[in-house]
């Protein structure tokens, strides 16, 4: 495990996504449309936040990715989402899911287990959601947590088995893992946790590392770990959650190969 995820490799997804520019479809929610579009710019990828379902089956027919996000989630947003999926399943287009919320009301869980079905090849939420999603507790507080990171770590274990495929329990630590293996990164720092939608747009960018690496693990190891060494670098220089967004994004853009070198933490997780 250690030899997968390494710095040296994390550097080269991370270098694809700014080559090869990839296009994500980002069905994000109405509170961070913004902040997932620049972020998803910031570590190179391309990205259309388009909203109407009108839309959608054209722009998932040109996506490499497709990242779908539940936070502000209504019949409009389920429509889009489905027909998005139609195409991108058909094509075989890597897509995310952000079950933001899960648990909060019986409406959005019942929506929730109808994209589940549909095959999503990562599930990133927090550690309530995922908990929610694995049928082990009842949602957190809103779309923040109630749990921390250790107490979702069997739970996510399961549900990757279930479901064949990656999941990724953000928190202070971040933990990864699909039915076999499993990583977890100790950049986490708690300011960034009060900047609002840093989980969202987590979850878009790393619809750019899922387009250009097919090994969809390593890929989100990426993607989390530029995510949240950049985090890093941009606490140490911002006073609060206001000044904190652009120093960011900037630290997210000017990432070198350096900074993760000297500051990537990969630990052993427990349950692995």
């Amino acid at each position: 495990m250690q030899s997968t995820f390494t710095a040296e490799r994390i550097w080269s997804v991370h270098q694809r996504v700014g080559e090869l520019a990839p296009l994500v479809q980002n069905l994000s929610n109405l509170v961070v449309q913004y902040d997932t579009a620049q972020a998803i710019a910031a570590v190179g990828g391309t990205q259309l936040t388009l909203l109407a379902r009108e839309e959608a089956e054209a722009v998932a027919g040109i996506a490499q990715a497709l990242v779908l996000n539940s936070g502000t989630l209504d019949s409009h947003w389920l429509e889009a989402a489905q027909r998005a999926l139609d195409v991108a399943v058909a094509r075989g287009t890597p897509w995310l899911l952000d079950p933001v919320a899960a648990g909060l009301t019986p409406f959005r869980d019942e929506q929730l287990r109808g994209l589940l079905q549909r095959g999503p090849q990562v599930i990133k939420g927090n550690a309530s959601e995922i908990l929610t999603l694995a049928g082990q507790a009842r949602g957190g507080h809103g779309a923040d947590s109630r749990h921390s990171v250790s107490q979702a770590m069997l739970a996510a274990r399961s549900l990757a088995r279930a479901r064949n495929c990656v999941v990724v329990v953000s928190g202070p630590r971040d933990y990864l893992c699909d039915a076999e293996r499993a990583v977890e990164l100790a950049n986490g720092q708690p300011l960034l946790g009060r900047m609002i939608g840093s989980g969202c747009m987590l979850g878009a960018v790393l619809g750019g590392y899922l387009a250009v690496e097919p090994d969809s693990l390593l890929a989100c190891t990426a993607g989390v770990a530029c995510f949240t060494v950049a985090g890093e670098l941009a606490c140490e220089r911002a006073s609060g959650p206001g000044s904190l967004k652009p120093q960011f994004f900037d630290a997210l853009f000017q990432l070198r190969a350096d900074d993760l070198a000297q500051r990537l933490k990969v630990l052993q997780p427990e349950s692995a």
